[in-house]
């Protein structure tokens, strides 16, 4: 085999994984960092940090969580290194006003809002859970807990969403 062969046979285990697995990354980055700009970002910075260590993926039934586990990684990168910028939303001008205006879906809303508010510990796995479709075995192998933990957060969770939930409807 010749190094034009590795090259191309590289291209197309990385092109393949990226075709299955693109979507489960920009899912996951949207909901770590909670805006799909940011998750964009993130998601092209870790494929190609995922392109540059392609090599250590031994198992390819291990490409899911190991590219959720560089998605993980990036988003923290992305925060430790960019300062947010602000925007005063009492001092709209009427044009900037009018590009926040949309048709509300109030119980929509309210979900997000509630999931949002939940700390790191318990959102992260509830959406590795409810979004992405991870077991808990999985979710403990991505956030380095054992499975009773992630079952404990998983409840905890689903607690804190319906009493925030029904204190919304009181």
């Amino acid at each position: 085999m010749n190094s034009s062969d590795t090259g191309a046979g590289r291209r197309s285990r990385f092109d393949e994984l990226v075709a299955v697995y693109h979507p489960d990354m920009y899912r996951y980055a949207a909901w770590l960092s909670r805006d799909r700009t940011v998750a964009e970002d993130v998601v092209q910075e870790s494929l190609l940090r995922a392109w540059k260590s392609l090599d250590s993926l031994r198992d390819k039934s291990a490409a899911k969580h190991w590219l959720l586990t560089i998605v993980r990684r990036e988003n923290a990168r992305y925060f430790e290194r960019r300062r947010l910028e602000t925007v005063d939303v009492d001092n709209l001008t009427p044009s900037q006003e009018a590009l926040l205006a949309n048709q509300p879906n109030h119980e929509l809303d309210d979900m997000r809002a509630a999931i949002y508010r939940l700390d790191d510990d318990y959102r992260e796995p509830l959406v590795l859970q409810v979004l992405m479709g991870y077991s808990t075995s999985e979710i403990g192998e991505l956030m380095g807990l054992k499975q009773g933990a992630v079952l404990t957060r998983l409840h905890r969770a689903r607690l804190k969403l319906r009493d925030e939930m029904e204190d919304d409807l009181a």
